[in-house]
């Protein structure tokens, strides 16, 4: 499975652009796009607070597991 961050998504709800979100939350641009690019190898969780914090949501609203090819997907339950 990969996680996927759906940031883009927020900021075009709240109609915040990049450069504004990432100075909000104190990371560069190119940081967001390591986020968004599924690059990232971990996220603090102080990170993680100011970006929900900046966006007015929960983590998982920003966070979601997807199958990778050839992967199975497991039954929930």
């Amino acid at each position: 499975m990969a996680v996927v961050v759906d940031i883009a998504r927020r900021l075009t709800e709240l109609g915040m652009s990049v450069g504004e979100f990432a100075e909000a939350v104190g990371l560069t641009p190119a940081d967001i796009a390591v986020l968004e690019n599924g690059r990232a190898k971990a996220v603090r969780f102080s990170t993680l607070d100011a970006i929900c914090h900046v966006l007015d949501c929960q983590p998982g609203d920003l966070l979601r597991r997807v199958p990778v090819d050839g992967e199975a997907a497991r039954p929930s339950g």
